[in-house]
């Protein structure tokens, strides 16, 4: 009798013990579609996870525009998301899907001395970093000339964003 009993307490806490362990592959199946995310995050958008900050703008063609003196310039909707406030045109050196890269483009170009902000496109879920905004445009060209082949914009694809 006794022995039945200490064989029944000895599987109960076997069953208990080994019942409440978190199974492996759960972890592991979460671990792959974050990874997955991640990856086609990256792909959509600009490397997740670098030392220096990349900043890189999409090539994508924006809904609206024209293109003035020689100087492309888009019009987009945007909300200010971090910084001092827009003016009528900016300089956009990236554009990001992720916060947390935009941030970083935007801590860069602070320690260099830039007034860097950030903004929004909501309709294409994009984080723009703007390096400096003006009031007219020919000091938002001479800004963006100035920024084109710096450190901040190796390949020279900064570019006119006016808010409406």
């Amino acid at each position: 009798m006794k022995k039945s009993i200490v064989l029944c307490a000895g599987l109960c806490l076997a069953l208990a013990l080994t019942g409440c362990k978190s199974k492996e592959s759960a972890y592991k199946k979460a671990y792959e579609k974050a990874k997955a995310q991640e990856e086609v995050t990256q792909n959509n958008n600009q490397p997740a996870q670098q030392e220096t900050p990349v900043v890189t703008p999409l090539t994508e063609q924006p809904a609206t525009q024209t293109t003035v003196d020689n100087a492309s310039v888009r019009t987009e909707d945007v909300t200010l998301v971090n910084g001092e406030g827009l003016q009528a045109y900016s300089v956009v050196t990236g554009s990001f899907g992720l916060k947390a890269n935009a941030d970083r483009a935007q801590a860069a170009l602070k320690a260099a001395g830039y007034k860097a902000q950030i903004v929004k496109n909501t309709a294409r879920n994009l984080y723009r970093v703007v390096a400096a905004t003006y009031a007219t445009k020919a000091d938002a060209v001479s800004a963006r000339n100035a920024l084109r082949g710096s450190k901040f914009n190796p390949d020279g694809d900064a570019w006119l964003l006016f808010k409406k």
